[in-house]
């Protein structure tokens, strides 16, 4: 049996839109404030079972989670804060390890704009997904029902 592992990098990056309906301020704060982060981070379900979950919300700062959902694999979530405009702008590098192994590499903006009803949330990923764990597609999948939770720890 080998254990020659094939190496490969798949570059993905998506957008997704939220227009959702509540003042940029209360938006922000799900994204700055640990507590209310808690409300949502790992997609608003009880099967997720975190180990660690820390967030350093300034430039430089860091933010750890790791976890598992039900008997799967172990995830682990590293990211640094690169840019944040108060009610504006947060800029992230994030990397991404499933049972260890290294999966991916991204860089995330997420862009708050005040509109009449509410805030438009915009957000970007650009990635680097690592020895054919995923190609992309997976993250923009569970980025989709992240922001789902997000907004539905809103309302």
């Amino acid at each position: 049996m080998s254990t020659t592992t094939e190496r490969s990098q798949a570059h993905h990056t998506f957008v997704v839109e939220r227009d959702v309906a509540h003042p940029v301020e209360r938006v922000w704060q799900a994204f700055a404030d640990l507590d209310a982060k808690r409300r949502w981070w790992g997609g608003g379900t009880d099967d997720l079972e975190l180990s660690e979950l820390t967030d350093d919300f300034r430039v430089g700062g860091h933010g750890t989670d790791a976890g598992r959902f039900g008997d799967g694999p172990e995830h682990r979530f590293h990211s640094t804060y690169t840019d944040i405009v108060e009610h504006e702008r947060i800029v992230y590098t994030y990397d991404m390890w499933i049972d260890g192994a290294h999966i991916s590499t991204s860089v995330t903006t997420i862009a708050l704009e005040p509109t009449p009803a509410g805030t438009r949330l915009t957000f970007t990923e650009q990635g680097v997904h690592l020895d054919g764990f995923d190609d992309g597609t997976m993250r923009e999948h569970g980025t989709n029902e992240l922001l789902d939770a997000l907004v539905a720890s809103l309302d």
